[in-house]
């Protein structure tokens, strides 16, 4: 009795894990974008580029600030020999030993130095935006993973619901055929290839079923969720979207694509190096305070009129007059640079040109392929209706009534993955422009 009460009293505590462990998470494709993006390890390491692009905006941005200096010398001196006679003078008496104390403060700036802090400036807060837009590529990247994984999902998941559907009608004909053959209408061999046909089916049941554990433990770890979730998808029957004309893409995509927006951005950059070489040609002013503590009295702190404390100021103007001659062929160097950017921009361009028309024609031909495949399921199903009337009636063989079922089903297994694939291209498209992600 007490055994009893003991399993009931267990079985009431993992009455919930059950029950959590059993019910799956339902996701439309927007909530797993959003939290794949939420979760994304490679989003964080990004974010974390730019902000080390921002903190080096910030260090270049302290090289403009003035440089400033302090520093204080004590020194101990002992004199061995006290007097000191030169030529046929009086002796100089010395002491036996002296102390001194030095200070320095110094405050320098420059305030002219040709526009290179300037550019400087300008060049990394470029590159920060460069950076920001590796970040925006890899969200696209990310995006565009999750919603691939999301419709692999959906197209198995499909495939496995025909399946079950196929099976379940087997074993209707299978029973059938039994009945039949005790009635002696048909022979063993017709029973024994229902058995095959059921056989065969189940080994695909079973191909299908690891193949979604694998895709639905592949999603858990993308969306950063428990790696024994199982996903349950919620739109991924939505109707598809018309399409735009092949001009709207390609615009879209030469306003959005990032890789684009980074090369005009390096062309700026490009640009102020050449600034930059040339200020090197510039003289430099700057300007200069000085603070000097001097005490010879030896003591730390000494008596009024005892120690001097000079203050100087000064400016400084430089001019590495050889760079008039020598800057010339870095700037024709750095000019080149610059021309390649711009030859890297047509070659990408035209690239995502034939890109965006490719996937432009697939998304095409996938929704084409919809339309032929619904009228192939209505071929299947009247055909599978004809050769199951002619079976009942004993006009037709079991191999035609085997194959004219497998037609139907696969006819369905091929509109449902044809319906995923034709979202898919879609999405494909969008990413091909720069804006899946938005």
């Amino acid at each position: 009795m007490s055994d009893n009460k003991f399993k009931s009293f267990l079985a009431i505590l993992l009455l919930p894990a059950v029950l959590h462990a059993q019910t799956p998470k339902k996701l439309s494709l927007q909530e797993a974008i959003d939290l794949g993006i939420a979760n994304s390890k490679n989003l964080k390491l990004a974010q974390n580029k730019i902000d080390e692009s921002v903190a080096r905006l910030a260090v270049v941005k302290d090289n403009v600030l003035p440089s400033a200096s302090a520093s204080f010398l004590y020194n101990h001196a002992e004199i061995p020999t006290h007097s000191l006679s030169i030529g046929g003078g009086n002796p100089i008496n010395l002491p036996n030993r002296a102390d001194a104390f030095v200070g320095t403060a110094a405050v320098q700036e420059v305030v002219y130095g040709g526009g290179k802090y300037r550019y400087a400036q300008e060049s990394t807060r470029l590159l920060t935006d460069v950076a920001r837009l590796d970040a925006d590529k890899n969200k696209e990247e990310i995006t565009y993973a999750i919603i691939n994984s999301y419709f692999s999902l959906y197209k198995v998941m499909q495939s496995k619901k025909v399946v079950a559907q196929n099976l379940e009608s087997i074993a209707s004909q299978l029973k059938q055929a039994q009945r039949f053959f005790e009635q002696g209408i048909v022979t063993k061999n017709d029973v024994l290839r229902f058995q095959l046909q059921q056989a065969n089916v189940s080994l695909t049941d079973l191909e299908i079923e690891n193949n979604r554990k694998i895709i639905n433990y592949n999603l858990d770890i993308l969306l950063g969720l428990p790696e024994d979730t199982d996903i349950e998808l919620t739109d991924a029957e939505a109707t598809l979207p018309a399409s735009a004309p092949l001009n709207t893409y390609l615009s879209l995509a030469m306003a959005s694509r990032q890789e684009l927006q980074q090369l005009d951005i390096r062309n700026k950059v490009a640009n102020y190096n050449i600034k930059s070489i040339k200020a090197n040609q510039l003289p430099t002013v700057g300007v200069g305070a000085n603070l000097y503590y001097i005490n010879p009295n030896g003591s730390f702190i000494p008596a009024a009129n005892e120690y001097i404390m000079p203050v100087t100021l000064g400016a400084t103007v430089s001019w590495n007059v050889a760079s008039l001659w020598t800057n010339k062929n870095k700037i024709s160097e750095a000019k080149i640079q610059q021309q390649e950017i711009g030859i890297q921009k047509d070659i990408l361009t035209d690239q995502l040109k034939t890109e965006i028309n490719r996937n432009y024609q697939n998304y095409l031909l996938a929704v084409k392929r919809i339309d032929v495949l619904q009228a192939s399921i209505a071929q299947a199903t009247e055909n599978d209706r004809l050769l199951a009337s002619k079976y009942n009636n004993n006009i037709a063989s079991v191999t035609d009534r085997i194959d004219a079922e497998t037609l139907l089903y696969q006819a369905k297994i091929n509109l449902d993955l044809a319906k995923a694939d034709a979202r898919l291209a879609y999405y494909t498209l969008l990413k091909s422009t720069g804006k899946i992600s938005q």
